[in-house]
């Protein structure tokens, strides 16, 4: 609060000017007493302002309470000891390049171990370091002296089971071990578009080849990819990768494709629920299955070089029915059976060179003519799936030049493969719908982040 004596002090000024101020404003014209009136109450409010205005605090007697306090100081020798009585490793990682010997590699790796050597040169599971091909990543830890402790790289071994080599050191041994690998899965979400081919497109939207092989497993019953690509067209694919510390492993499975084809829109999501003994596979956004009866060609990548007509032969010189199509391929590329069934033949028959013939359901077989050499182990009477490999183009018998020979039959009477029409393999229902359902909705929002504002529209494809 304001200090009593200071108040009396400014209170009695105050008192003197008002009564100073009264004197004036009393003999003055009317308009002078408004003003002097007002100045009266100004005053009056200053004085009672004066009265309760808080007055800075005075620090000088404040009261000071010192505190004090130890600290522990760490002890610097306790900490040098126990880092001397640990060991002390060391972390090096190198890739492995072409033309390595152990000797090169170890020595980037910072390892000085002749004993290590010498496990790795002897131990077969060990020396498979060096079988590693080049660009695998090799970890090693040592100790301070340059001594193994713990090597480590993935297996080259073709199993289907990654597996990671761990060498590591125990005592005054080693021991080499291959333990299952621990791989993170991510889905990868590509888009491309074709201008020459599929391998152009997807090698431009830096898709690997694993992944383009099972989009035309996706729509090889819907595309044929030897003759239905147009300039162009689009397509998305989300499928699998696997990694393992930051390093891509392998590639998965497509979840998820999409194919815009001469104006007609195909797609395709993986199912398969755990309820479904038969496996999983592809089916439309709707639930139907993508997979028809037959392919629309047995061979992945080739050119049509003679329809289903009549033509003039090129061996015979005379019209003649044309009773299949021919794909134009280089020898030895792999034909697939167009559908599950039975081989009926195999073996040489007249201007087919090198023939097998499979019987499929209702009346239904396929023959496959001018090739190199079958499959190995195919015989009359092997069941085979669709896709499976049943030979390899070549240009036996009435032949000019490389090429399938391709001939669909109904009930022993020629069609055209191009134009018959097939049905589809059975859709989904009940709760497997219903669990589909659930995927191809993730499916689809992540289809609709890929599309391309402003490309051509195109309709949804019939299935």
């Amino acid at each position: 609060m304001f200090p009593q004596d200071k108040f009396k002090r400014v209170t009695s000024r105050c008192t003197s000017a008002l009564q100073s101020c009264h004197h004036k404003i009393s003999g003055s014209s009317p308009k002078a007493r408004i003003i002097g009136a007002s100045a009266l109450f100004l005053a009056a409010f200053t004085i009672g302002a004066a009265g309760f205005a808080p007055a800075e605090p005075d620090l000088k007697d404040a009261p000071v309470n010192p505190i004090t306090k130890e600290l522990a100081l760490p002890d610097l020798q306790q900490q040098i000891s126990a880092l001397e009585e640990n060991a002390q490793y060391y972390v090096n990682e190198e890739k492995v390049r072409t033309g390595d010997t152990l000797a090169t590699l170890l020595n980037r790796l910072g390892v000085d171990d002749q004993d290590a050597a010498n496990f790795i040169k002897s131990d077969t599971l060990a020396r498979s370091v060096m079988q590693l091909r080049a660009g695998k990543r090799v970890v090693a830890q040592t100790d301070q002296n340059g001594d193994l402790v713990k090597l480590s790289a993935m297996l080259d071994d073709g199993s289907d089971t990654l597996r990671n080599l761990v060498i590591s050191r125990e005592g005054e041994y080693f021991k080499a071990d291959a333990v299952p690998a621990t791989l993170e899965r991510r889905v990868e979400m590509r888009s491309g578009v074709i201008f020459s081919s599929l391998f152009a497109a997807t090698d431009a939207a830096q898709i690997p080849d694993a992944v383009a092989l099972q989009l035309v497993d996706m729509f090889a019953t819907n595309i044929n990819f030897a003759a239905d690509l147009r300039r162009g067209d689009r397509f998305n694919v989300i499928y699998e990768t696997f990694w393992q510390n930051g390093e891509p492993v392998r590639t998965g499975r497509v979840l998820a494709g999409e194919f815009d084809n001469a104006g007609n829109r195909y797609q395709a999501v993986w199912f398969n629920d755990p309820g479904n003994k038969g496996g999983g596979g592809y089916y439309a956004f709707d639930g139907k299955s993508l997979k028809k009866a037959f392919l629309k060609s047995p061979l992945a990548f080739t050119r049509i070089s003679s329809g289903f007509s009549m033509r003039m032969h090129p061996i015979l010189g005379k019209w003649k029915q044309h009773t299949g199509v021919d794909f134009a391929a280089p020898t030895g590329t792999p034909i697939h059976a167009a559908a599950d069934g039975v081989v009926d033949f195999v073996g040489q028959q007249n201007g087919y060179g090198n023939i097998v013939v499979i019987k499929h359901w209702s009346g239904y077989s396929t023959a496959y003519g001018h090739m190199s050499r079958f499959a190995s182990g195919l015989r009359k009477g092997m069941k085979v799936s669709q896709s499976d490999v049943i030979g390899y183009v070549g240009m036996t018998g009435w032949a000019t030049g490389p090429h399938l020979h391709y001939e669909f039959r109904v009930n022993n009477q020629p069609r055209n493969p191009l134009s018959v029409d097939v049905p589809n393999n059975q859709a989904l229902t009940g709760q497997q719908l219903k669990n589909f359902r659930a995927v191809a909705a993730d499916m689809q929002h992540r289809m609709a982040m890929l599309r391309v504002p402003g490309a051509p529209d195109v309709k949804l494809a019939a299935k």
